[in-house]
C-alpha cells in the first residue's frame, strides 16, 4: 500500500501535472522540507517557483474548493460587515456574497475548522468556503472603500473600548510610555478597529475633498489634522491624542516602513483604490519634539492632463510651446515654486511625445506617476544613484527624449546641457521665479553662457491659481484700491463682468473649487541668445521677451480674470507687479 501523501505533496503533484513545476524542483523542495521541517507550501512561495494565483488554483483543485480573485470583485460593505473585523483578520477570512441563508466565505485556509465554526456561530448561516490568497484577503479587509464612519464615531469607538483616558494621562502615555513600547505592542495596536477606521477615514476624506496634501502634526496635548485643498491648508476634526502612535504606525505599515524607527525621517508610498480610482500617496515621516509629523501627498492620475492642449494656454502661447515640444533636440525648462504643477506639465508633454518610435527615459526623485511605454528611473541617494549618475548611464542607452525631475546642481546641469547639444530632447524643472530667471540660474551653476544659449530652446514659469466655484459664482464690483494695488488700468476690464465665489457647501464657503495653471512661455530667440552670451540680467531678457510677444505671469493671470475663471484677489496673491 503506497504511503498517504501530505496536503503539500498533493498540491506539488497538481503543479507538476499542469507543467508549472518540474520534478527536479519538487525533489529539491522535499529534501529541504525533510531537513528544515518547513511546510512544503511555504517553501514553494518562498522560492517563488510559482505565482500566488497558480498556488490558489492548485489548492482549490486538491481541496475541491472554488478559487476566487478578490481583486476583481467589489464586495458591498454590508456583506463585509457580516463578520466582525477582528474575527476576519484573525482567521484570514472574508465574506464575499450571501444567498438567502448561505454565506460564501473567502478563506486563506479552507481546512480551518475553527474559523468555519466561529463564522457560522456569529452569522447563524450555512458557510460555503472559497479559497483566496492571504494577501488578497488582508488587502480587501484594509480597503479604504469600506465604511469608516466619522471622526466622532471613531473617538466614540475608542471610548467604548476604554482606550481613552484623561487628557493628562494620555499626554503622559504618549510622551513617556511611547518610546518604551515594543514593536509587537505597536503592531498589535495598529490592528485595532478604531486605528484602522481612523487611518482609512483620513485618507478617504482627503480624496473626497480633492486635497493635494494631508498634514498630521503632533503637539503637546493634541494632534492637528489639516488638508491642503486648492493650495490652502484647512483644519479638520483632529484625531485623539492617545491614538497618535498607533495611527503613525498604521500609516507606516501601509507604506511598508519600519514601525520601530521613530527617531529618523522615513519616506514611503501607499497605493490604494477609492471609488474605482487608483490613488498613490507619497508619505513622509519627520521626528519632532512631540512625536512624528506625517505628510501624505496625494497623487491622482486623473489630474494629469492628457495632452498639452489641455494646459489652458492662449493660442499664441500654445503655438510657441508646441514648437519647442516638436523640436528634435534642445533643453526645455519649466520653473516655479514647490507645488506649482511643474512635473504635471512635463508629464503632459511626455504624454504628447509618447510614441513607440521614441526611446523615452525619465530620472525622478521620486517617480510620481507611472506612464506605460516610458522608462522611469527613481533616484536613490542611499545607494549612490543620483540624478547625474543615472543620466550618465541613460545616455549610453541611446535615448531620444530625456526627462530630468529637477536640475539641482552643476553636474546635473552640465549633463542636461550636453545631452541637449548632442541631439537629445531634454525636459526638466528648476526652482526659479520666472522664465528668464532659469537662464541666470544655469549661469550661476557654472554653465558657460555660449552653451546655455545653444542648448535652451524654451523656458517656462508656472503657478497654480484657484478657480471660482461655479456653484456660487456671482458678479462683483471691485473698489478702485484693488486696481491700484495691482498696478493695472481699470479700463482693461471695460465691458467685461468680473466674478467671485459667494461661498457654498460645495466649496466649503471658500468661494473657490479647483485650480488652473498660468504659464509664462519664453522662446529663446536669436536676440535673446545674444543677450545670454553677453550675460545680460534676467530683467533685461524679460523686457525683450515681452516685446517679442511673451505674456508674463501677470498678463496670463489677468486673462484668466477676464475669462471669469479666477479673481483679482488671486492675481494679487500669485503674481508680482513686474
Amino acid at each position: 500500500m503506497p504511503p498517504i501523501k501530505t496536503f503539500g505533496e498533493r498540491i506539488a503533484d497538481v503543479l507538476v501535472e499542469d507543467g508549472l513545476l518540474s520534478t527536479k524542483q519538487v525533489e529539491e523542495l522535499l529534501a529541504q522540507q525533510k531537513k528544515e521541517g518547513t511546510r512544503l507550501i511555504k517553501l514553494l512561495m518562498e522560492k517563488s517557483y510559482i505565482s500566488e494565483t497558480d498556488m490558489i488554483v492548485s489548492m482549490g483543485r486538491v481541496l475541491n474548493t472554488t478559487p476566487i480573485n478578490l481583486a476583481r470583485i467589489n464586495i458591498p460593505p454590508e456583506i463585509i460587515g457580516l463578520v466582525p473585523r477582528e474575527i476576519a483578520s484573525s482567521h484570514k477570512v472574508l465574506p464575499v456574497s450571501r444567498l438567502e441563508n448561505r454565506l460564501y466565505l473567502a478563506m486563506a485556509d479552507p481546512l480551518n475548522v475553527l474559523a468555519l465554526d466561529d463564522v457560522k456561530r456569529i452569522t447563524k448561516m450555512d458557510i460555503s468556503p472559497m479559497i483566496a490568497s492571504e494577501k488578497a484577503i488582508v488587502d480587501k479587509l484594509n480597503n479604504v472603500e469600506t465604511k469608516t464612519g466619522s471622526m466622532e464615531d471613531i473617538i466614540q469607538d475608542a471610548k467604548n473600548q476604554a482606550e481613552l483616558e484623561s487628557e493628562a494621562d494620555t499626554v503622559q502615555q504618549v510622551q513617556e510610555i511611547g518610546d518604551n513600547l515594543s514593536e509587537e505592542q505597536i503592531k498589535s495596536s495598529t490592528e485595532e478597529a478604531p486605528v484602522i477606521k481612523l487611518a482609512n477615514l483620513i485618507l478617504v476624506q482627503a480624496i473626497k475633498d480633492r486635497a493635494s496634501d494631508i498634514h498630521i502634526e503632533p503637539f503637546e496635548k493634541e494632534v492637528r489634522l489639516r488638508y491642503r485643498t486648492d493650495g490652502a491648508l484647512v483644519d479638520a476634526t483632529p484625531p485623539p491624542k492617545n491614538l497618535q502612535i498607533a495611527l503613525m504606525s498604521r500609516l507606516k505599515i501601509m507604506s511598508n516602513l519600519n514601525i520601530a524607527e521613530r527617531r529618523l525621517p522615513q519616506d514611503g508610498r501607499i497605493r490604494m483604490k477609492v471609488s474605482n480610482k487608483d490613488i498613490d500617496l507619497r508619505v513622509s515621516f519627520l521626528p519632532t519634539v512631540h512625536g512624528e509629523k506625517c505628510v501624505l501627498r496625494v497623487l491622482d492620475k486623473s489630474n494629469l492632463s492628457g495632452s498639452i492642449d489641455k494646459l489652458g494656454m492662449d493660442p499664441e502661447t500654445f503655438r510657441r510651446f508646441k514648437v519647442a515640444v516638436d523640436a528634435p533636440h534642445g533643453l526645455m525648462l519649466v520653473t516655479g515654486p514647490t507645488g506649482s504643477g511643474k512635473t504635471t506639465t512635463l508629464y503632459s508633454v511626455l504624454n504628447e511625445l509618447n510614441n513607440p518610435d521614441y526611446n523615452i527615459v525619465t530620472v525622478e526623485d521620486p517617480v510620481e506617476f507611472q506612464i506605460a511605454g516610458i522608462n522611469q528611473v527613481p533616484v536613490n541617494k542611499t545607494i549612490g544613484l543620483t540624478f547625474a549618475g543615472a543620466l550618465r548611464s541613460i545616455l549610453r542607452q541611446d535615448p531620444d527624449i530625456l526627462m530630468i525631475g529637477e536640475i539641482r546642481d552643476e553636474e546635473t546641469a552640465e549633463i542636461a546641457v550636453e545631452a541637449a547639444l548632442t541631439g537629445h530632447q531634454v525636459l526638466s524643472t528648476m526652482h526659479c521665479n520666472d522664465a528668464p530667471g532659469a537662464i541666470a540660474r544655469l549661469d550661476d551653476m557654472g554653465i558657460a553662457p555660449f552653451l546655455i544659449s545653444s542648448a535652451v530652446v524654451l523656458s517656462c514659469a508656472q503657478r497654480l491659481m484657484r478657480r471660482i466655484c461655479n456653484q456660487c459664482k456671482e458678479p462683483v464690483a471691485y473698489p478702485p484700491k484693488m486696481y491700484r494695488d495691482l498696478s493695472i488700468d481699470p479700463k482693461l476690464f471695460d465691458g467685461i463682468s468680473l466674478y467671485k465665489g459667494r461661498g457654498c457647501d460645495r466649496c466649503k464657503n471658500s468661494g473657490y473649487a479647483g485650480r488652473c495653471a498660468i504659464i509664462e512661455v519664453m522662446t529663446v530667440t536669436d536676440e535673446i541668445r545674444k543677450m545670454v552670451i553677453e550675460r545680460k540680467s534676467s530683467m533685461e531678457i524679460a523686457k525683450v521677451a515681452v516685446a517679442q510677444g511673451m505674456k508674463n505671469l501677470r498678463a496670463v493671470a489677468l486673462d484668466k480674470v477676464r475669462e471669469g475663471i479666477t479673481t483679482l484677489e488671486q492675481v494679487l496673491v500669485m503674481t508680482s507687479s513686474d
